[in-house]
């Protein structure tokens, strides 16, 4: 299966009634992005349904996700195509190849959910992070604690594309 661009599926959500669109800075030689999908609604007004946020350095380090947010009553494939699109922007645009987050602990049952979620998205847990001394970086940069976790961006490309596509 070849990966689709960025440019492809911006045309696919158009087709589905959906607006997908990206915006990147470039400070101090940091990729910073936010992705979002929408919905016209009326003439002047769009409705978003979802965005993601992160950064990549210059370096392979990885593709930092921060924000992902969906609104509750969004379309269950726009997950799908943020997902998708944020990943074939990093491989068309950084060279970063893997991607990395936080599921944040904020209760129990959310925390599982979150994991749960995004390893169906296609990450793994690396580790918890918790308040050790080795893991104050991590809290620095993501804000909190969690499972840190880790994956391959064109692996998570194909996977939620599949989702997308279906």
């Amino acid at each position: 299966m070849t990966n689709p661009d960025l440019c492809i599926l911006e045309k696919e959500a158009s087709n589905r009634g959906l607006i997908l669109r990206i915006q990147v800075r470039r400070p101090l030689n940091i990729w910073s992005f936010r992705l979002v999908v929408g919905e016209t609604i009326a003439k002047d007004k769009i409705k978003l349904w979802g965005e993601m946020k992160g950064w990549a350095y210059q370096n392979t380090k990885g593709l930092q996700l921060d924000t992902l947010k969906i609104s509750k009553d969004a379309n269950p494939k726009v997950g799908d195509i943020l997902w998708a699109a944020t990943m074939a922007w990093a491989l068309e645009e950084t060279p970063c190849r893997s991607a990395r987050l936080l599921a944040i602990y904020d209760e129990n049952n959310q925390h599982k959910v979150l994991e749960r979620y995004f390893r169906m998205r296609g990450f793994s847990t690396v580790r918890n992070v918790g308040s050790s001394l080795n893991d104050l970086p991590l809290r620095l940069v993501w804000g909190g604690a969690g499972a840190f976790m880790v994956g391959n961006c064109k692996e998570v490309l194909e996977r939620n594309y599949r989702y997308w596509s279906i």
